[in-house]
Order: structure tokens, then C-alpha cells, then sequence
């Protein structure tokens, strides 16, 4: 528990629940990133399942980002970049999973928590799900996530996160700009409408779903390439003075 864990569950044999936990307020470290994009990859190759569920644990947050310990250790370029090479993993697995991913988001979504929500294909959230994207109050920028959050809420409010970083957005206007479909009013509400969407799609034809898939992703194919660019961008800006002391002092409370 104290590391955190990725776990995969079956309520139904055609819906396939990921759910992952840190008790950071569920940061993701390099290796439950691993984790959780083997997950989806799996899932997404289970002949059984037709639709994925992607959730975390607790009630609060649903994903602050990446670990701001292992984001202080990194010292040199390319650790740098193997360090946000993971969220790019994560929104990878996501495209190319052929099965329809719904998020549930059940509370705050921060830095590459808002990548996540972005990658998935459907999100339904709580009103407690506000948004941010920080990565600005550190010297550097949410370029690896980008992609995903711009191609679901346009250019204009993409660059109205990344650069008022100090600032969450509510869940209503994360729900106006498209990167919710849904805003519910409590955890149990969310439960009930992400458990009835995904049984109409199991109901629905797998093969429609795929199609749609592909639609849904069409002119990001050189998305690999371009993450690891991003990466290496956001693995070099890491190590500046003003980074470093930034870091220091977080390290320091």
C-alpha cells in the first residue's frame, strides 16, 4: 500500500475496472505508470473485454501527477526524459487500445491527472473534480500531456491551464471546454451513470466500437514520436538553475 498499487478487476466478464492508488494523493511514479500502461495494453487484448473503466483509489483526488520525489532525484538529461516518458506511456496505451476507456473521475485532477482524463474516450466526473495543470510553478510545462488535453478542449483553453497554473478550473468548466462529458453531484451518482454507460456499450456491437476508436484518434499516428520529443523537452528544462531551486524548496517542506 505504501508504494502504491495498479489492480484490474471484472465486474462483469466483458467490463474490465483499472483502478490505481498512491497514498500521495495519488501521484504515479515511474514504476506504477509502467504498471498501469501494461494494464490497459492487457485489457485492451482480453478477448473477454469489451469496455474499460479507468479509475483511482480514495475520494479526494483523483490524480496529482507525478511524483514530486522522483521528479527532485533526476539529475541528467536522460533520466530526465525516461521520467516523463511515463504519462506519455500511459496516453499512448490509451489511443491505441482498441476498447472504449471510460473515466471516472471522482475528485481533483492535476498536471498529468488532466492528461488522463484527456486520454481516455468518455469522462464523467463529480463537481469536486476541478483542474489544474502546475507544471508552469515549477519552470517547466505540461508538454508531454499537451497533446491529449488541447485535442480535447481546443488550443485557446489548453493555453488558459498551462499558463494560469496557479489556478484550478471547475469541474463545470472542464465539462464546458469537453473534457468532461458528464458532472455529477456526488461519488455515488458517478458509480451509478459510469456503470450504466458501460453496460449500454457492452450491449452495443464490439466491432462498431473499434471502428469508432480509430475515428476518434485519426491524425495522431505519430503521437510516439512526438511524446518522446516532449519528454526529452520537459527532461531537459528539469535540470535548469531555476528548476533546481524551485525543487529545492519543495523538497525542503
Amino acid at each position: 500500500m505504501a508504494e502504491g498499487y495498479i489492480k484490474t478487476t471484472h465486474p462483469t466478464p466483458a467490463i474490465a475496472e483499472i483502478t490505481f492508488f498512491h497514498p500521495k494523493h495519488n501521484s504515479l511514479p515511474g514504476h506504477l505508470l509502467a504498471e498501469l500502461k501494461a494494464a490497459i495494453e492487457s485489457c485492451g487484448t482480453d478477448v473477454a473485454t469489451q469496455v474499460i473503466i479507468l479509475k483511482s483509489g480514495g475520494d479526494r483526488t483523483f490524480c496529482a501527477g507525478a511524483s514530486f520525489d522522483e521528479l527532485i532525484a533526476i539529475n541528467d538529461p536522460a533520466t530526465g526524459k525516461e521520467f516523463f516518458q511515463g504519462f506519455a506511456g500511459v496516453i499512448n496505451a490509451c489511443r491505441k487500445c482498441p476498447k472504449i476507456i471510460i473515466g471516472r473521475i471522482q475528485g481533483k485532477a492535476v498536471g498529468g491527472g488532466v492528461g488522463i482524463a484527456a486520454a481516455v474516450d468518455y469522462c464523467l466526473a463529480t463537481k469536486y473534480a476541478s483542474v489544474k495543470l502546475s507544471e508552469l510553478n515549477i519552470g517547466i510545462g505540461p508538454f508531454v500531456i499537451g497533446p491529449a488535453v488541447e485535442r480535447k478542449i481546443g488550443g485557446a483553453a489548453f493555453s488558459q491551464l498551462a499558463l494560469n497554473a496557479n489556478v484550478f478550473q471547475s469541474a463545470q468548466w472542464a465539462r464546458e471546454k469537453g473534457l468532461y462529458a458528464e458532472v455529477h453531484d456526488s461519488a455515488e451518482a458517478l458509480d451509478e451513470a459510469t456503470v450504466t454507460l458501460a453496460q449500454y456499450l457492452v450491449s452495443t456491437n464490439p466491432e462498431a466500437q473499434r471502428s469508432l476508436k480509430k475515428i476518434f484518434w485519426e491524425g495522431t499516428d505519430h503521437w510516439d514520436r512526438l511524446l518522446e520529443e516532449r519528454a526529452a523537452m520537459s527532461g531537459q528544462l528539469v535540470l535548469s538553475a531555476y528548476t533546481k531551486e524551485v525543487l529545492k524548496n519543495y523538497g525542503q517542506s
